[in-house]
């Protein structure tokens, strides 16, 4: 691997959605994402909203990327598919990446495709071979966009196949493929519920050198033991307690706020926003920085 100069990420970011674009765009200013977000430190994006978008919109998103650090969540890559891998969408994703100066895409430790869209993100079989399979799959990855990438833990609603527990599963992935984690606070806290596990025994599980960044969202209660992971909601105060649980064990780590639909006002956005770099403030004397894209691969 060739040194490549790091994109360093940190506080608290935001989920970009186009509907936020017009108003960042009129207050941007010396800060990180502009006075307008002021308690916004870095953004995120789906790299399928962005691939050969021009226009005004193109001209929008590329005037937020020259102010703000910006990190890829993709949404369709389906690392776990037993169909081949989209590699166009992949040199897509590097083009946006290499275009933007972006450093860092993630994508769900799931899939998504069978011969077609299966609108889910449905779970990979905890097992072994599954392990093998996926691990060479994100080798892959890294390989085409010379970069690092992380994956994400996932909710799921059934293990068909289980052979291992999931906190396995992730960090034999991890190793094998020698990537980093976008670790979702959410989704632990989600699958504790619903598969009966102590979310903080998972967490202290997680091998902290390999953590990229946070998300936090909001879920839906369907049953006392059944929670529905939505991203349509305000985040709930177990999930905020197991946040500063995580920044405990493992320092202030950049934590982005996804929000997908039921979107409210940006400011009370921002409200969450700034109750995440609430928390990390009483973790300060820890790593709070993240250093994405550090290494690219020869």
């Amino acid at each position: 691997m060739n040194q490549r100069k790091a994109s360093v990420i940190r506080g608290a970011g935001l989920g970009l959605r186009r509907a936020f674009i017009g108003p960042l765009c009129e207050h941007k200013s010396t800060g990180p994402c502009g006075d307008f977000m002021a308690g916004i430190d870095f953004m995120e994006v789906a790299p399928e909203n962005w691939i050969n978008v021009g226009g005004r919109f193109g001209k929008q998103f590329r005037a937020l990327t020259e102010v703000c650090p910006f990190v890829l969540h993709g949404l369709s890559l389906s690392l776990g598919s037993p169909a081949p891998l989209d590699l166009d969408l992949v040199r897509n994703i590097k083009r946006l990446m290499d275009s933007h100066g972006i450093d860092l895409y993630t994508e769900h430790l799931s899939y998504c495709s069978d011969e077609g869209h299966l609108y889910d993100l449905m779970p990979i079989p905890f097992t072994d071979e599954a392990v093998h399979y996926v691990a060479k799959r994100i080798r892959q990855v890294q390989d085409i966009l010379e970069r690092r990438i992380g994956i994400e833990n996932v909710s799921y609603y059934a293990a068909p196949g289980q052979q291992m527990r999931e906190i396995d599963f992730l960090n034999a992935v991890l190793d094998e493929a020698d990537c980093d984690l976008l670790l979702d606070v959410n989704n632990i806290y989600v699958n504790s519920v619903n598969h009966q596990y102590d979310a903080l025994e998972f967490l202290r599980a997680i091998p902290a050198r390999r953590i990229a960044y946070l998300h936090v969202a909001g879920h839906f209660n369907e049953a006392d033991d059944l929670i529905v992971d939505t991203h349509g909601a305000a985040v709930v105060d177990p999930v905020w307690q197991l946040l500063d649980q995580t920044y405990a064990l493992f320092g202030a780590k950049p934590t982005l706020l996804e929000r997908d639909f039921n979107i409210p006002p940006l400011p009370e956005l921002v409200g969450e926003v700034e109750k995440i770099r609430a928390i990390q403030s009483r973790h300060q004397g820890v790593l709070n920085t993240a250093e994405v894209g550090a290494e690219k691969i020869a």
